[in-house]
Protein backbone atom coordinates (compact mmCIF):
# COMPACT_ATOMS: atom_id res chain seq x y z
CA UNK A 1 0.00 0.00 0.00
CA UNK A 2 1.01 3.77 -0.88
CA UNK A 3 1.93 5.70 1.93
CA UNK A 4 -0.25 9.20 2.04
CA UNK A 5 1.32 11.87 3.02
CA UNK A 6 -0.94 14.42 4.96
CA UNK A 7 -0.30 18.16 4.53
CA UNK A 8 0.28 20.06 7.56
CA UNK A 9 0.06 23.61 5.93
CA UNK A 10 -3.47 24.85 5.32
CA UNK A 11 -4.99 24.30 1.99
CA UNK A 12 -7.43 27.81 1.72
CA UNK A 13 -5.07 30.54 1.54
CA UNK A 14 -8.39 33.50 1.72
CA UNK A 15 -11.34 34.20 2.94
CA UNK A 16 -12.61 33.91 -1.16
CA UNK A 17 -11.23 30.49 -0.59
CA UNK A 18 -12.94 29.73 2.66
CA UNK A 19 -16.36 31.16 0.71
CA UNK A 20 -16.28 28.85 -2.00
CA UNK A 21 -16.01 25.96 -0.48
CA UNK A 22 -19.22 27.12 1.55
CA UNK A 23 -20.64 27.32 -2.01
CA UNK A 24 -19.95 23.70 -2.93
CA UNK A 25 -21.15 22.46 0.82
CA UNK A 26 -24.10 24.38 -0.27
CA UNK A 27 -24.68 22.45 -3.09
CA UNK A 28 -23.63 19.36 -2.32
CA UNK A 29 -26.38 19.62 0.39
CA UNK A 30 -28.93 20.40 -1.77
CA UNK A 31 -27.87 17.99 -3.98
CA UNK A 32 -27.91 15.10 -1.08
CA UNK A 33 -31.53 16.50 -0.27
CA UNK A 34 -33.21 16.26 -3.73
CA UNK A 35 -31.50 12.69 -4.21
CA UNK A 36 -33.37 11.99 -0.26
CA UNK A 37 -36.04 13.63 -1.31
CA UNK A 38 -36.65 11.68 -4.34
CA UNK A 39 -36.14 8.23 -2.90
CA UNK A 40 -38.60 9.30 0.35
CA UNK A 41 -41.05 9.96 -2.21
CA UNK A 42 -40.54 6.38 -3.90
CA UNK A 43 -40.91 5.04 -0.44
CA UNK A 44 -44.07 6.48 0.33
CA UNK A 45 -45.46 5.84 -3.41
CA UNK A 46 -44.17 2.21 -2.41
CA UNK A 47 -45.51 2.16 1.20
CA UNK A 48 -49.36 3.07 -0.18
CA UNK A 49 -49.25 0.71 -3.59
CA UNK A 50 -48.60 -2.08 -1.12
CA UNK A 51 -51.39 -0.61 1.47
CA UNK A 52 -53.92 -1.03 -0.96
CA UNK A 53 -52.87 -4.24 -2.79
CA UNK A 54 -53.22 -5.54 1.20
CA UNK A 55 -56.21 -3.96 2.49
CA UNK A 56 -58.57 -6.42 0.42
CA UNK A 57 -56.76 -8.84 2.56
CA UNK A 58 -56.79 -7.37 6.12
CA UNK A 59 -60.45 -6.64 5.32
CA UNK A 60 -61.23 -10.54 3.94
CA UNK A 61 -58.91 -11.66 7.56
CA UNK A 62 -61.12 -9.14 10.01
CA UNK A 63 -64.48 -10.99 8.41
CA UNK A 64 -63.09 -14.67 8.82
CA UNK A 65 -61.43 -14.38 12.10
CA UNK A 66 -64.93 -12.62 13.39
CA UNK A 67 -66.74 -15.57 11.78
CA UNK A 68 -64.86 -17.86 13.63
CA UNK A 69 -65.21 -16.20 16.89
CA UNK A 70 -68.59 -15.83 16.70
CA UNK A 71 -68.92 -19.55 16.03
CA UNK A 72 -66.54 -20.93 18.69
CA UNK A 73 -68.56 -18.48 21.39
CA UNK A 74 -71.61 -20.03 20.13
CA UNK A 75 -69.83 -23.97 20.44
CA UNK A 76 -67.79 -23.36 23.35
CA UNK A 77 -69.62 -26.13 25.75
CA UNK A 78 -67.12 -28.85 22.90
CA UNK A 79 -64.27 -27.35 23.68
CA UNK A 80 -62.55 -29.61 26.67
CA UNK A 81 -60.25 -27.32 28.08
CA UNK A 82 -59.09 -24.32 26.76
CA UNK A 83 -57.52 -24.88 22.96
CA UNK A 84 -59.02 -26.90 20.03
CA UNK A 85 -56.37 -28.20 17.99
CA UNK A 86 -57.92 -28.21 14.64
CA UNK A 87 -56.44 -29.28 11.05
CA UNK A 88 -54.91 -25.76 10.49
CA UNK A 89 -54.70 -23.94 13.86
CA UNK A 90 -56.20 -23.76 16.93
CA UNK A 91 -58.60 -21.91 18.46
CA UNK A 92 -59.69 -21.26 22.37
CA UNK A 93 -60.24 -18.77 24.85
CA UNK A 94 -56.71 -17.42 26.80
CA UNK A 95 -57.37 -16.17 29.85
CA UNK A 96 -56.74 -12.18 29.98
CA UNK A 97 -56.84 -9.53 33.15
CA UNK A 98 -56.39 -5.72 33.50
CA UNK A 99 -56.25 -3.48 35.67
CA UNK A 100 -58.60 -0.73 35.39
CA UNK A 101 -58.65 3.08 37.14
CA UNK A 102 -60.10 6.23 36.23
CA UNK A 103 -57.50 8.75 38.05
CA UNK A 104 -54.05 7.93 37.81
CA UNK A 105 -52.51 10.35 40.42
CA UNK A 106 -55.22 8.77 43.29
CA UNK A 107 -53.53 5.22 42.68
CA UNK A 108 -50.53 6.64 43.11
CA UNK A 109 -51.42 8.20 46.17
CA UNK A 110 -52.95 5.26 47.70
CA UNK A 111 -50.00 2.88 46.36
CA UNK A 112 -47.51 5.60 48.60
CA UNK A 113 -49.38 4.94 51.52
CA UNK A 114 -49.87 1.29 51.82
CA UNK A 115 -46.26 1.48 50.67
CA UNK A 116 -46.65 -0.60 47.53
CA UNK A 117 -43.77 1.28 45.82
CA UNK A 118 -42.91 -1.87 43.69
CA UNK A 119 -45.95 -0.72 41.85
CA UNK A 120 -44.70 2.48 40.74
CA UNK A 121 -42.59 3.30 37.45
CA UNK A 122 -40.72 6.44 38.25
CA UNK A 123 -38.28 8.01 35.08
CA UNK A 124 -35.98 10.81 36.48
CA UNK A 125 -32.99 12.51 34.69
CA UNK A 126 -31.61 15.91 34.58
CA UNK A 127 -32.81 18.36 32.42
CA UNK A 128 -29.59 20.37 31.42
CA UNK A 129 -31.14 23.23 29.72
CA UNK A 130 -33.11 24.34 32.99
CA UNK A 131 -29.60 23.65 34.81
CA UNK A 132 -27.72 25.81 32.98
CA UNK A 133 -29.58 28.64 34.02
CA UNK A 134 -28.75 27.91 37.59
CA UNK A 135 -25.14 29.94 38.67
CA UNK A 136 -22.28 28.10 39.17
CA UNK A 137 -21.62 27.91 42.67
CA UNK A 138 -25.21 25.96 42.38
CA UNK A 139 -24.16 23.56 39.62
CA UNK A 140 -20.99 23.15 41.88
CA UNK A 141 -22.48 22.47 44.85
CA UNK A 142 -24.67 19.16 43.22
CA UNK A 143 -21.48 17.86 41.65
CA UNK A 144 -21.52 19.10 38.30
CA UNK A 145 -19.45 21.24 36.18
CA UNK A 146 -20.38 23.80 33.41
CA UNK A 147 -18.25 23.39 30.82
CA UNK A 148 -17.96 26.30 28.28
CA UNK A 149 -16.30 26.42 25.23
CA UNK A 150 -15.92 27.40 21.46
CA UNK A 151 -17.41 25.61 18.65
CA UNK A 152 -16.90 26.26 14.97
CA UNK A 153 -19.96 26.67 13.29
CA UNK A 154 -20.55 27.27 9.54
CA UNK A 155 -23.86 28.16 7.46
CA UNK A 156 -24.29 28.31 4.34
CA UNK A 157 -26.77 31.27 2.79
CA UNK A 158 -29.21 29.21 0.74
CA UNK A 159 -30.79 32.01 -1.05
CA UNK A 160 -27.24 32.86 -2.66
CA UNK A 161 -27.16 29.62 -3.94
CA UNK A 162 -30.60 29.36 -5.68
Amino acid sequence: MARVRIQNEPVLKSWDDVNLNLKEIGECEIAIETIEGDLNQKIQDLKLDAEMKAQPLRQRIEKLALEIKIFVEENRSEIKGKTMPLSFGNVGFRQSTKIVFKNVKAVIASLRAKKMNDCIIVKESVDKDVLRGYPDDAIASIGATKKVEDTFWYEVDRERLK
